[in-house]
């Protein structure tokens, strides 16, 4: 299994809306940071499966180290 790509040192922050599924990238390879485009094939990772409870601003990991996927959880100040 390959490691995961840091994508950014800062979470993205993103307008969810209730209800509704996302799948979060969890390789880091994705044009579409913090969102899957299929970049994992081959690596391994998978995208995780997310859904918002409520409608509202999340800010989604994009350094790929959270223990919190996909939210994040001040991972990156350390990096």
């Amino acid at each position: 299994m390959t490691e995961p790509v840091i994508a950014d040192k800062a979470p993205v922050a993103v307008e969810v809306e209730a209800g509704k599924n996302y799948f979060w990238c969890a390789c880091g390879r994705s044009k579409k940071q913090p969102f899957c485009d299929g970049s994992h094939d081959g690596t391994g990772l998978q995208p995780v499966k997310w859904t918002a409870e409520a409608s509202g601003r999340k800010f989604f990991c994009a350094c790929k180290q959270t223990a919190g996927q996909p939210l994040c959880d001040g991972t990156h100040n350390s990096l």
